[in-house]
Parts: structure tokens; sequence; C-alpha cells
């Protein structure tokens, strides 16, 4: 049986972009732990609040940054 995770794509966006998490981090004024945790897709929860700051830095969606994945 499959099921839907949700996957954040942060860590590729940055790479893109030729930005390190330290920079988004001062950028935003997110920890950087809390950075990493988004790169690393290890994040259990994602504060509204930080998505909206990291999609308006970053000029980009929402969907931009999060994906749905079936996984098995």
């Amino acid at each position: 049986m499959s099921t839907l995770t949700v996957r954040i794509k942060l860590a590729e966006i940055l790479a893109e972009r030729g930005m390190s998490q330290r920079e988004l981090s001062r950028l935003t004024g997110i920890r950087h732990p809390s950075i990493n945790e988004m790169c690393e897709n290890k994040t259990q929860r994602l504060p509204l609040d930080n998505l909206a700051i990291i999609c308006e830095k970053l000029n980009v969606g929402i969907t931009d940054i999060l994906t749905l994945t079936e996984t098995s």
C-alpha cells in the first residue's frame, strides 16, 4: 500500500540559486538548524509563517517548495 508524504524541495531551490542555508537563514531570520532540517526533509512541523517568509524572500510559491510524493 502506498501513502503520500510531503517533501520539501528547499535544498534543490537553494542549489539552483547558488545560495547557502546560512545565507537563507540570515535573509529570513529563521534559525539555521530549522533551515537545515527543511533541506534534509527532517522537519516534523513547518510553521506557516516560516514558509511564507521563505516564499517571499526566494520569490517562489508554496507549490515550488512543497510537493506530494508517493511512498510504498
